[in-house]
């Protein structure tokens, strides 16, 4: 177990190649889904697919020893969160299309930072006085895989499910049968509009809700070992100046609130999550019709235990293995479709494990303070300008800054102009700053030749991707490879959202039932994944998609 990631992949892919058909061998089928099932694994980088392939024996391992498998697929833009990588994984576009450019962005009209998914006219189901974070498919400004499928074929049912709201909404699109999310003691909620029943609403999981809230009172979840061979992951840190150790169990919770977010910080989410699926598939009989249906799955805990406790630690390893088990069962229930299932895997981002860890393993990796970092920005910058309201920029994300003027709104032109530019110079002198783009600059800029692979196009260009005009920041920063631009925590000590490869590059798998064992080395783009779903489901693609059909098989299709 835990075999180095190199020495994992090399072996997986003579796995494949002696698996793989001969010449001479009968041409794979093209499959023909009724039910395509669409997972998204949160922060589950290449490197996690590949540390853990050999020890997978569930469901993440039968897709890999049963799938066509693409170990470096990337997402193409510059700025990794939950937020723009779900909305690249259905529409076929990059986030400077999808308008989804980061978790949050900075909204001049108002001088207040806004979520991605952002919609104040609806209400939460859960809590239909207006509490909690509102979020709709408004801001999506695409259509998803879900949407082209529907317009050809309205019998089709589409259906989401994710332990966050941003993984539900983006891979669902606008016009889905039924968008739920986790919320921990709750159950699956959504969001209703005005005119919309919350009780109407959420009548397709209330069944699954009930059963939840009692079987939590009956059999509360505790996080120990689910395999014992993780201890041996075991070690003792500081991060942020706490001393805390990697190991199971997790220390028990002070309180009702804090329980509730260890509870969301575990295997747990993904269970619930992958329970929740399974419940909608039964229910509804997707699959089982003349019309090809949709379920998209969002896994969040991944993500979740990645921020708290890192990615190199016995949490995730305990975690990933529970994980492939569950999927092992999730896919076994799919036995039960009277159509063909296809189901794809792939990830939002990836991730670096926490700069303290890294460090340690001879890696040139630290911290950069956001709040520190922004407060030094901006006095550098007065100093310079002699300009006297603060501050002179504000961050959607730290990578994403934005000019505002004395109302912490729109400056006037002759401003913005010259903090641009102070700012970009001295940027350009920070030594954990790797690049530093006029996001103006980026939205005039040629794309790269057609054809040039993802993992060969220049950082300028994957900044250039996460540029939609109106909602990223003027000034749009790359940080210098394993620099963390954030702060340890108690609850928080690794994190994503660069340009770099650990953040850009994730596992894509196909995989059918009787389908081909093929590894596929070369790189391809999360964009791909909708166009080549539609190829096999004979929908059409939108002209304007970035990604490309790749050929799952012979016959019709690409």
């Amino acid at each position: 177990m835990f075999s180095l990631p190199k020495t994992v992949a090399a072996a997986a892919f003579s796995a494949a190649v002696l698996a793989a058909p001969l010449a001479h061998a009968a041409p794979v089928e093209t499959p023909k889904p009724k039910l395509v099932v669409v997972i998204s694994i949160d922060q589950f980088s290449a490197s996690l697919f590949e540390q853990y392939r050999a020890d997978f024996h569930g469901g993440l391992g039968r897709m890999a020893r049963q799938g066509t498998v693409y170990p470096s697929g990337f997402q193409s833009h510059g700025m990794t969160e939950t937020c723009p990588g779900h909305s690249t994984l259905l529409t076929g576009k990059y986030p400077n299309k999808t308008g989804i450019v980061a978790n949050d962005f900075y909204d001049l009209a108002t001088g207040k930072k806004t979520y991605c998914l952002a919609d104040p006219s609806v209400v939460l189901a859960n809590d239909p006085s207006g509490g909690g974070r509102l979020a709709s498919p408004k801001l999506l400004m695409a259509d998803a895989y879900g949407d082209w499928l529907k317009a050809v074929s309205p019998k089709s049912r589409v259906y989401a499910v994710s332990g966050k709201d941003r993984g539900a909404i983006n891979m669902a699109g606008h016009k889905a049968d039924g968008v739920f999310w986790l919320e921990t003691r709750f159950g699956m909620t959504t969001w209703v509009s005005p005119g919309e029943d919350a009780k109407a609403k959420l009548a397709p999981v209330a069944a699954f809700n009930a059963k939840l809230t009692a079987d939590q009172k009956k059999h509360p979840f505790t996080w120990t070992y689910g395999d014992k061979r993780c201890a041996a992951l075991e070690d003792d840190y500081v991060t942020g100046g706490r001393s805390w150790r990697a190991a199971l169990p997790r220390p028990a919770p002070k309180d009702e609130a804090t329980a509730t977010d260890d509870l969301s910080v575990s295997p747990y989410t993904d269970r619930v999550t992958l329970d929740a699926a399974q419940a909608l598939r039964d229910e509804f009989k997707l699959g089982d019709g003349e019309a090809t249906d949709v379920l998209t799955i969002s896994l969040s805990a991944t993500d979740f235990i990645g921020h708290r406790f890192g990615t190199k630690g016995p949490e995730m390893c305990d975690h990933l293995l529970r994980l492939d088990d569950r999927l092992g069962a999730f896919l076994d229930s799919l036995d039960k479709v009277k159509g063909q299932v296809l189901v794809v895997l792939a990830a939002d981002h990836g991730g670096s494990d926490f700069p303290e860890r890294l460090a340690q393993q001879g890696y040139d990796a630290g911290r950069v303070p956001p709040t520190q970092w922004l407060k030094d920005l901006n006095a550098a910058l007065r100093g310079q300008l002699a300009l006297a309201y603060d501050p002179l920029v504000q961050a959607g994300g730290i990578e994403s800054l934005y000019v505002v003027g004395p109302d912490g709104k729109t400056p006037t032109a002759g401003d913005h102009a010259r903090i641009t530019t102070a700012a970009l110079a001295i940027l350009a002198k920070r030594p954990e700053v790797y690049a530093a783009y006029d996001s103006n600059t980026l939205f005039t800029m040629a794309p790269p030749p057609k054809g040039t692979p993802p993992d060969e196009i220049s950082v300028a260009e994957r900044m250039r991707r996460s540029a939609y005009p109106g909602r990223v920041g003027d000034i749009l920063v790359a940080f210098q490879p394993y620099q963390t631009p954030a702060s340890a925590g108690a609850t928080y000590v690794a994190s994503h959202g660069s340009p770099w490869n650990y953040d850009r590059r994730v596992p894509i798998l196909f995989w059918w039932k009787g389908g081909p064992a093929r590894e596929r080395v070369l790189p391809i783009e999360t964009v791909d994944i909708a166009p080549t779903i539609a190829a096999v489901t004979g929908v059409p693609v939108p002209a304007d998609v970035d990604g490309r059909c790749l050929p799952l098989g012979a016959g019709p299709g690409c």
